[in-house]
């Protein structure tokens, strides 16, 4: 079966107009040359995506979407799919760790059920966009139809701009879901050529016999998914493979990164899963990647060779192997830095600094 999911973002890449400028402003600071480092770009960055001399970031948040897999019925997973409900009511009772890294930095967290295979309770904290109580199993059908495939990149987009609506500036995406390891091991693998077992992890903390047999289940998937794995290029489109191989979750997170960079937003990038999606805005659309900044490399297989293929680099490398939007969170102080110095930092002529 062939999907094609029609798109119809506008992505202009980054203006440069101001580089110069902004290149002039960093160097101008009370520091040598280059002595901020990584921060320097990070305030380039951010200065170009937002056309500014004077960057700001406001109202930031952290959209978690959550959502259940169909491939989890095969053994691909250390936790039963019930976990991925239960986390998500872990996130709205403030018990996670990117709820306590949220509140703790004032980052707006939101938690969409996308997908979960329960009936949540209401919340304030939540949104019910959920397409369907999970996707199907991929190892033996496509895990999502291409009306599902299109509601979900929908739906994450038009969550996005509500956030830009009420000023959001600068938003970042965490995910939940019991098996989406494996979704976005498939992504990787289809989408980037690399080999299965290179794309393959541990996941939520396999022994070397589940995580044997979870590279043969994915492999198995490719096998069955004939009607599209071929040479056929027309077939292998980045719509198609994440409509059979995808989570609802990873799908609206795709349509979130199209509508945070058409919005001019700042893109905060986490950890696998995250980057999995992002790979399939950016085949897309690759102007999206201007507006991305990678929060950190995670301890899980593939996540640097993904990081790789965006010629990425990440600003944190803590291990993590949590999701959640837990990197984004860890990570989002040095973007304030990063303003706050190109803003508030004197430069030689005004501390009267010799600068030569």
């Amino acid at each position: 079966m062939e999907f094609t999911v029609p798109l119809n973002f506008v992505i202009p890449p980054v203006a440069t107009t101001l580089q110069a400028a902004l290149q002039r402003k960093i160097n101008q600071k009370t520091k040598p040359l280059g002595a901020l480092g990584q921060l320097e770009n990070l305030a380039l960055q951010i200065g170009l995506c937002q056309n500014s001399l004077t960057p700001c970031l406001t109202k930031p948040s952290i959209l978690i979407f959550a959502g259940d897999h169909g491939i989890v019925a095969s053994g691909v997973s250390a936790y039963p799919q019930t976990v991925t409900a239960q986390m998500v009511a872990n996130f709205l009772a403030g018990g996670a760790a990117i709820s306590v890294f949220a509140k703790q930095h004032g980052l707006n967290l939101l938690v969409v059920d996308a997908g979960v295979n329960a009936d949540l309770h209401p919340h304030a904290q939540l949104v019910n966009a959920k397409i369907a109580k999970g996707t199907r199993n991929f190892l033996t059908e496509a895990a999502m139809s291409q009306a599902q495939c299109l509601q979900a990149i929908q739906a994450g987009a038009d969550l996005v701009a509500e956030q830009f609506a009420l000023g959001c500036n600068c938003i970042g995406f965490g995910e939940m879901g019991i098996g989406n390891t494996s979704s976005a091991a498939l992504l990787m693998h289809t989408l980037t050529g690399l080999p299965l077992a290179q794309c393959v992890g541990r996941g939520t903390g396999l022994d070397d016999v589940q995580l044997a047999r979870k590279v043969s289940v994915l492999q198995q998937a490719l096998e069955q998914n004939v009607g599209w794995v071929s040479d056929s290029v027309t077939q292998q489109t980045p719509t198609n493979v994440l409509a059979t191989f995808g989570g609802f979750e990873i799908a609206m997170m795709v349509g979130a990164y199209l509508q945070a960079a058409q919005s001019g937003m700042i893109i905060m990038v986490d950890g696998f899963i995250a980057s999995s999606a992002l790979l399939v805005a950016s085949t897309l659309y690759p102007n999206v990647l201007d507006y991305c900044v990678f929060s950190h490399v995670s301890n899980e297989q593939g996540h640097q060779a993904l990081l790789a293929h965006f010629n990425a680099k990440p600003l944190l490398n803590l291990d993590l192997r949590l999701g959640e939007g837990s990197g984004i969170a860890l990570a989002y102080p040095l973007l304030q830095s990063a303003v706050l110095f190109l803003n508030e930092m004197a430069s030689f002529a005004e501390a009267g600094v010799d600068s030569e």
